[in-house]
This record gives structure tokens, C-alpha cells and sequence, in this order.
């Protein structure tokens, strides 16, 4: 008898577990974010204006006759560049990579 109890009571439980599981709220979809448009305003919008601003600069300094810095940022502007650009293509064919050395499909 006492048995017969514990296992109405058991099976009582998960039924209800069971409903609570089924009525659950199902999860709503993650927004996703337009990293194409992000990265097309970063280049239409940011880059061109970081680049006046630093020709401002260095044509203010060469009209000081500083030219030896403005060599000297140049080379270091040009080597940021760089940099970027290598980011940028990381991030373009960093999977492409990663499957290349890890053997992965």
C-alpha cells in the first residue's frame, strides 16, 4: 500500500514537471547585428576623417619645418595602417584560416 502512495506521488511530480516543461516560454531569437553595415560605416564615415585629420597635421608641421616629424609620423601612420588592414583581413578570413590550420569543415 504504501509503495502504491510513493509511486502516485512520484508520478503525480513529473506530470507536473512535464506540463511546467511543455508551457515553458519558448526562448526569443537573438537580434543579430549587421557587422556588413557597421564595417561599411567605419569605412565610408570614421576612416576618411581620421585621415584629413591627420593630413591637417602633418601639413601644419611641415609648414613649421618639421619635416623629420612628419616623416616620422608618417611611417608610423603608415604602419597603423597597416595594422588595420591586417585586422580587417583577420576578420574577413580569420574562418577561412582556422579551418586551413585545425582541419575543421
Amino acid at each position: 500500500m504504501m509503495l502504491l502512495e510513493i509511486g502516485q506521488a512520484l508520478w503525480g511530480e513529473t506530470t507536473r514537471i512535464a506540463d511546467a516543461i511543455a508551457l515553458a516560454p519558448t526562448p526569443s531569437p537573438q537580434p543579430t547585428i549587421n557587422t556588413n553595415g557597421v564595417l561599411d560605416f567605419f569605412i565610408q564615415k570614421i576612416v576618411p576623417i581620421l585621415l584629413a585629420v591627420l593630413g591637417v597635421i602633418f601639413i601644419g608641421r611641415a609648414s613649421k619645418g618639421e619635416v623629420s616629424r612628419v616623416l616620422t609620423s608618417s611611417a608610423i601612420a603608415i604602419i597603423g595602417l597597416a595594422f588595420v588592414a591586417g585586422a580587417a583581413s583577420l576578420f574577413f578570413f580569420g574562418d577561412s584560416l582556422v579551418k586551413l590550420i585545425f582541419g575543421t569543415n
